[in-house]
């Protein structure tokens, strides 16, 4: 069982920012810093399509609204690649089968996503548009911080993952009210685009 932590882990950063993942582990292998990531994850072409995608993200996730609709898309990849991670994180180690780490790092990564996102449609409903690019900031320094301090001491930082996982989900459960209040906009905005449209719809 001694690569869980690692899944743990990555799980945890997958569902923040699966690609940040993909290219750090990947980078780690590739330089030989650690001897666990696995060698599909050290192949060029997927170095260079995580280092795209990371950047695409990093830019939409410092803008509101923006970074909701991105949440929205990554609600199906980010737990999937949570899973795909764990998955070649087990079957590289042979200490853990590959179906239990897919199971966690896909359930860790969905969790910590949920996070994430609620904790963004709160921040949304704030009329300053600095709290997104400072949170952005936070979670990319944190992604790369925890990974990096995995692969020395892969225990300490799981635990240090699931304490910040526990304190999202605490955080979430008092943001509810803002989410809502957040969803009740965004389907206000909708709505009065709709009517707009159609009003400006010639006669027939």
């Amino acid at each position: 069982m001694s690569v869980l932590p690692l899944v743990f882990t990555s799980g945890w950063a997958s569902g923040i920012n699966a690609y940040a993942v993909v290219l750090l582990l990947g980078i780690f292998g590739a330089t030989g810093l650690s001897d666990d990531v696995p060698e599909s994850l050290q192949r060029p072409e997927i170095l260079i399509t995580a280092g795209v995608l990371f950047l695409c993200e990093a830019v939409a996730d410092k803008i509101p609204y923006v970074d909701s609709v991105w949440d929205s898309v990554h609600t199906v990849i980010r737990p999937a690649a949570g899973a795909w991670v764990g998955a070649l994180l087990a079957g590289q180690s042979g200490s853990l089968s590959d179906l239990a780490a897919g199971a966690i790092g896909g359930s860790t990564a969905l969790a910590s996503h949920t996070v994430k996102a609620g904790t963004r449609m709160a921040i949304n409903t704030s009329p300053e548009p600095f709290s997104n690019f400072v949170m952005s900031t936070a979670e990319d320094l944190g992604v790369a911080g925890i990974l990096t301090f995995a692969m020395f001491h892969p225990e300490a930082a799981a635990i240090t993952a699931g304490v910040l996982l526990l304190a999202g989900l605490l955080a979430l459960f008092f943001l509810i009210s803002r989410i809502r209040r957040f969803l009740r906009r965004r389907a206000q905005r909708r709505e009065e685009k709709r009517l707009a449209a159609r009003v400006g719809q010639p006669p027939d």
